[in-house]
């Protein structure tokens, strides 16, 4: 049967004269524009709120009918559609938003290639009601007859799509089921929501409300207030998406380059399975863009644990000359002219706003305790034991771990050894406690991290701040402390080979034998026209054949590494991005080993002024929160936590 309907598919060629060049009927042409920009009815539903917001929209509603097969219609109030330009309306490459090349290559609307409604009109049943301001009445305009009759309905338009692919049914099989095509529509609204909280938007399906945004109700703001924008994402995403979530704001206006990045990243800790909420905006229109996916991904690079995705809300905003959206019909995919200064901002953005101590707004996020930690009393049942500690006093050690040492049995070699691992002053020697050290140590509680009060098992530190309890992964939270600590060193070394004049390129090792690789044709063409580039992160890399390339030095701090592997990837990097991220990576892959071995081992048992010292500079470095793999390094238990876990008030 397969031979058989390749011979019928397959017929003896025709002589060339048969295939004679002559144009397509106007309907073809319509339908194979329909297959570039109606995929699904979240494609129609896209195009049409498009336009609706080009409008100046501020309330727009969505209404379908199973999964929006069967029924699309979204009305808005905006300005409306004059009488006179209705008919054109429907017509292929007809608009109001551009008029010269000057217009496209600066296009500032949503829609702008006079494409969509022609398209959806061949593939469905399409009318248009509409009145402006200046109208005594409506305008209703049949898509199929092209007849304009008289209507009713407040300014602005309606537009109604009946049985979509109606004229193509082999498409309509490829649809999926009703509850898919509609989680689609829905979506697609919800990209255009993020992007305008002072827009009402409504959906509805089979009669019902499924979804609805609206601007905040308390005044008057502005498009980019920042609080408004953050009540959309926490409509949209969640009201823990405030609380899981830094802001971001970067700007670069140097030179002729206008570019700003602001919105959300979320925490780390916080990342998911999938990257279903990553939401990136330029100049107000959804897009995918490797280049903004890329920077993103970047700057969670050693914050993040396995391949758990980020999620981010990001709007770009950027001179629209800069940018071209006239890349693909359906409008979701952008070319920048400057890439780089784009990858830059974004990547430092969402770079800045992670590096920042989450300890430090501790504070200010919990707010005052609403009930003060209850002062310590001696049970009847503790009369025999050793009175607990109490304020200006130093805690007694836990009897049944042996895994928290008194500083007083500490020995001086040790604390030297440990404080001097994360910076922390030097104890003096060990004794009992002045009343001076004591009240110190009672005013760290008020630190973002509190004061250390106990170690369990050699691996987590027990701290008491104003909020409750405080664990910390004592090898995690060392571990990131030495990473970063190495990271400024590499960076002090780096600016200052940049710096002098002599030298042009990162410190390089020669390779006693050149590692060589087979190589494809743009590998090739890439290290020929970068090798400026390559010089100056220390890679010798040159030809040996038409097919072959030849590593000849590497970058001193990475010779241990897999030179074949770093040039792979710095070329693949260089041909679409700033190669200077692969070396990065590589460095900071090299320094998380090198800070992995150099932190504190568990079953190191710490003392008092240890434990304090590793709070306090977890308290100042830069993204303290994770390890270099993504692990988180502390959490905090409230004191309600604390009361739910013992069931207090309840």
């Amino acid at each position: 049967m397969a031979l058989k309907w390749l011979a019928m598919s397959h017929p003896h060629p025709s002589p060339q004269g048969d295939r004679a060049i002559k144009e397509l009927p106007d309907t073809l042409i319509s339908q194979i524009a329909a297959g570039e920009v109606v995929e699904r009815p979240a494609s129609v539903v896209r195009e049409l709120v498009d336009n609706a917001l080009d409008a100046g929209a501020s309330t727009i509603t969505v209404r379908l009918l199973g999964g929006g097969v069967r029924l699309i219609s979204v009305e808005d109030d905006g300005q409306g559609i004059p009488q006179t330009q209705l008919p054109l309306a429907l017509k292929r490459h007809a608009t109001s938003k551009i008029a010269d090349l000057n217009d496209l290559e600066s296009v500032q609307t949503m829609g702008f290639r006079g494409e969509a409604l022609a398209a959806i009109n061949s593939v469905a049943e399409v009318s248009i009601l509409s009145r402006t301001l200046q109208d005594t009445h409506a305008w209703l305009l049949d898509g199929g007859t092209g007849e304009l009759s008289a209507g009713a309905r407040q300014v602005g338009t309606t537009v109604t799509v009946h049985e979509l692919f109606f004229a193509t049914p082999a498409r309509r099989k490829f649809l999926k089921t009703d509850a898919t095509e509609l989680a689609h529509c829905i979506e697609a609204v919800r990209r255009h929501a993020l992007a305008r909280p002072w827009v009402t938007f409504a959906i509805w399906h089979d009669g019902k409300l499924v979804e609805q945004w609206r601007p905040p109700a308390t005044g008057d703001f502005a498009p980019d207030d920042d609080a408004a924008t953050l009540q959309r994402m926490a409509d949209i995403l969640g009201d823990n998406f405030k609380t899981q979530s830094v802001p971001v704001d970067f700007e670069i206006a140097a030179g002729d380059v206008g570019l700003r990045v602001r919105g959300r990243a979320g925490l780390p800790d916080h990342a998911r399975a999938r990257a279903d909420q990553q939401f990136a905006y330029v100049n107000g229109r959804f897009v995918r863009d490797k280049v903004i996916t890329h920077a993103a991904r970047s700057a969670y690079e050693d914050v993040l644990h396995g391949h758990r995705q980020p999620i981010y809300v990001l709007y770009i905003d950027i001179a629209p000359n800069r940018v071209d959206v006239n890349v693909h019909p359906t409008k979701i995919e952008v070319r920048f002219r400057d890439s780089g200064a784009v990858h830059q901002a974004v990547a430092k953005g969402v770079l800045q706003a992670l590096s920042k101590p989450r300890a430090g707004a501790l504070n200010a996020a919990e707010g005052t305790p609403s009930e003060p930690p209850m002062a310590a009393t001696q049970p009847p049942f503790l009369a025999s034991n050793p009175p607990l500690a109490t304020s200006g006093q130093n805690p007694l050690p836990w009897r049944n771990t042996g895994s928290y040492i008194n500083p007083g049995r500490a020995s001086a070699a040790a604390i030297n050894e440990l404080s001097h691992l994360w910076g922390g002053s030097t104890p003096q020697a060990p004794g009992a406690p002045t009343a001076s050290e004591s009240a110190a140590r009672d005013a760290e509680v008020d630190q973002p991290l509190g004061r250390a009060i106990a170690q369990i098992h050699g691996i987590y530190i027990l701290a008491q701040n104003a909020h409750g309890l405080v664990i910390v992964d004592m090898h995690a939270a060392h571990e990131r402390i030495v990473y970063e600590r190495l990271k400024k060193q590499l960076d002090a070394v780096q600016t200052a080979v940049h710096a002098g004049d002599a030298v042009k390129s990162m410190p390089s090792q020669p390779l006693l034998i050149p590692a060589s690789f087979a190589a494809t044709p743009t590998e090739i063409a890439t290290a020929q026209s970068h090798a400026e580039t390559l010089q100056l992160l220390g890679l010798g890399i040159d030809a040996l054949s038409a097919r072959s390339l030849a590593v000849r030095a590497v970058p001193t701090t990475l010779a241990k590494g897999d030179p074949v592997a770093l040039a792979r990837s710095v070329l693949g990097e260089l041909a679409q991005h700033d190669a200077s991220t692969v070396i990065t990576r590589a460095q900071n892959e090299l320094l998380g080993t090198m800070a992995c071995h150099g932190a504190v081992r568990a079953n190191r048992q710490l003392t008092l002024p240890e434990m304090d010292g590793l709070l306090r500079q977890m308290e100042v470095t830069e993204r303290a929160d994770q390890c270099n793999h993504g692990r988180p390094t502390w959490q905090q238990l409230t004191l309600k936590d604390l009361d739910r876990l013992f069931l207090r008030g309840q």
